[in-house]
């Protein structure tokens, strides 16, 4: 099937660009609107970036403030792993997840580099279930087992964030 092999093919190979490849010129916002579409995977159209949601995001704390009105590589690093993540995560699951990176005392390019890495790792795995010889009929089967393996990972997310945001609210506590 034509659409199974492109399917594949861009899970194989579209990737966000590495740190050093993002714009070192800073942004205004309709040109950080307008960019962020290349960094994630998107089919039909799907949802679009708005310059509502990043200034919620902003606002939320998931994303550093503009400098000025200019945003640079640190906003869309962290734009892109939020816009992705927010395709499965609630805004405070993110939160809790990008504070405890920031926790971690890694800078912008490392936190980045990490989330491409898991991005990368997640992207090949399920291009490689992915048989583009399939079926019509075996798409259902293939797409409940995509379904059912998103419920696992989902359980065991929500699990770790559990875990994970106590400790973050004794940290704000703390400080």
């Amino acid at each position: 099937m034509d659409e199974l092999y492109t399917l594949k093919q861009r899970m194989e190979q579209e990737r966000p660009v590495p740190w050093e490849d993002l714009p070192d010129l800073a942004l205004y916002m309709d040109q950080l609107i307008s960019y962020m579409p290349r960094q994630l995977i998107r089919f039909d159209g799907g949802p679009a970036l708005t310059s509502a949601m990043v200034n919620n995001y902003i606002k939320d704390g998931l994303v550093p403030r503009a400098e000025g009105k200019r945003y640079g590589p640190t906003h869309l690093g962290y734009l892109t792993a939020v816009v992705a993540l927010k395709q499965v995560l609630s805004v405070r699951d993110i939160g809790a997840l990008l504070g405890a990176g920031r926790a971690t005392k890694k800078s912008p390019p490392e936190l980045y580099g990490y989330f491409c890495q898991a991005l990368d790792q997640a992207l090949t795995d399920t291009a490689q279930t992915i048989n583009p010889e399939s079926q019509r009929e075996d798409l259902a089967r293939m797409a409940l087992d995509f379904a059912v393996r998103s419920y696992a990972n989902q359980l065991a997310c929500q699990r770790i964030l559990s875990i994970l945001q106590p400790q973050e609210e004794k940290s704000k506590h703390k400080s």
